[in-house]
């Protein structure tokens, strides 16, 4: 039997309220804001990808202003693979729901993300496209930063570095280690008038490690 959608929305806030607490409890996730204010302002913030937990730690360290308009992109096929996730997917965090299988794709992601920012959202988003589980700092960045750059040129776009995550909860493991994490937010990124995609995407990526800290992942 369907839930009543005032119990439904009541349930996914205190959902949300323990996710964030768990996720303070479990990590001291620790804000740093380098470049930037934490400002009532339209933002995409874009991420390095070790983690499906990454993006509750950014909407966990948001100020409560900031995380209620603020929606993740998300991958379609793992947040909507069993109900528990789709609840925390849908209706926890309101994700922008991204289907990263181009053959099964009804709707395009870049178009998906534009809609969310006319619609008010702020958003929260992974370059890579996948987690990094390799050595390398970081994996080359896709092309929807860019494409969403080029539609939405007024939105800042602001890198943030996500630090010792990978380590608190490795692949695999059930019980996280007691480590603090780190979410350093940098100076806000557009793209320059006439600058093609690839260049824009070194920058963009370039900015994001340059936010890596002493003991960063």
């Amino acid at each position: 039997m369907p839930l009543h959608p005032l119990f439904r929305r009541g349930l996914a806030s205190l959902a949300g309220k323990g996710i964030t607490l768990f996720a303070r409890i479990v990590t001291a996730p620790r804000a740093i804001w380098q470049g930037i204010e934490p400002v009532p302002r339209q933002r995409v913030y874009f991420a390095n990808h070790t983690s499906n937990g990454d993006f509750v730690l950014i909407w966990t360290v948001l100020p409560a202003m900031l995380r209620r308009r603020t929606r993740p992109v998300a991958a379609l096929d793992y947040w909507l693979a069993k109900p528990l996730r789709a609840f925390i997917g849908r209706d926890v965090f309101n994700a922008v729901l991204i289907d990263r299988r181009p053959e099964a794709r009804v709707d395009d992601p870049v178009t998906l993300m534009a809609q969310a920012l006319d619609d008010g959202a702020s958003l929260i988003l992974f370059p890579e496209g996948l987690r990094n589980m390799g050595d390398d700092p970081l994996l080359p960045f896709k092309s929807g930063l860019y494409h969403l750059a080029r539609q939405r040129p007024e939105v800042d776009l602001v890198p943030v570095w996500i630090s010792n995550l990978n380590r608190i909860m490795p692949k695999g493991e059930v019980v996280p280690l007691p480590l603090i994490c780190t979410l350093t937010f940098g100076a806000p990124l557009h793209l320059e008038p006439g600058e093609e995609k690839q260049p824009f995407l070194d920058r963009a990526s370039a900015a994001l490690l340059s936010l890596r800290g002493e003991g960063a992942a």
